[in-house]
């Protein structure tokens, strides 16, 4: 399913975050958004996801608005989100934290076994409270809940940070993983060399406005770009 925002407009109360900003993600696909801290990164995924209202503009799923959905509602139409910092439910178990995910759209524990098959730390941990894990256990468990919505959108917001490279590696298999199977990935990354290893195409954002969209082969022929919208 091809998820595209056309012109959408919105922020916070009456600061305005993002200006007739338009995206295409396409199945099998992994687009990046690269800019600097606060070009409006993270506010697209939420306009994504309902969390925030857009004062116009549309966001539509295979021709389906999305825009119009309460934000509980967004994840039933097959879009996943992993936000920054995780926002695991932490005093729950590993196990209940899956079933949350499973239960968004009534998904047996076919998916669940599938999902943990990915992640087979998380097997052994069960039935660990998930404030009690490392920090690379908590992103592959927040990556885990997202993926039990077996979604045809997957958001992934800054994934590898503080990871170390094992971590990182285990993230990024997933990753290209869930290109394989049909869906479109839309990562925010600010570790170059992931994105370009990951990466099918890159739209960069300067000040909540769209810039070039250009595929990867393109940008390491010329990381000119990187350096005037990302500053490296």
């Amino acid at each position: 399913m091809t998820l595209r925002l056309e012109a959408i407009n919105t922020g916070y109360g009456q600061v305005q975050i993002l200006y007739d900003l338009s995206l295409e993600a396409r199945p099998g696909e992994v687009l990046c958004l690269l800019g600097r801290n606060g070009a409006g990164k993270t506010t697209t995924l939420k306009a994504i996801m309902g969390l925030l209202p857009l004062r116009s503009g549309s966001i539509t799923l295979d021709g389906q608005s999305l825009s119009d959905l309460p934000a509980h509602q967004v994840p039933g139409q097959g879009v996943a989100y992993v936000p920054q910092g995780r926002r695991l439910f932490t005093e729950l178990t590993v196990a209940e934290n899956i079933e949350i995910g499973l239960m968004t759209r009534g998904k047996s524990h076919r998916t669940r076994d599938r999902v943990l098959s990915m992640f087979p730390r998380l097997q052994d941990r069960l039935d660990q409270p998930a404030e009690t894990l490392s920090g690379g256990e908590q992103q592959m468990l927040a990556t885990a809940r997202a993926l039990c919505l077996e979604p045809s959108v997957l958001l992934l917001d800054e994934p590898t940070e503080g990871l170390q490279p094992s971590m990182i590696a285990l993230i990024a298999d997933t990753v290209r993983a869930m290109r394989t199977e049909g869906q479109a990935v839309i990562l925010v990354e600010q570790r170059i060399d992931s994105v370009l290893a990951l990466a099918d195409r890159v739209a960069f954002i300067e000040n909540g406005r769209g810039r070039e969209v250009m595929d990867t082969a393109d940008l390491r022929d010329d990381p000119s770009l990187v350096r005037k919208y990302v500053g490296i």
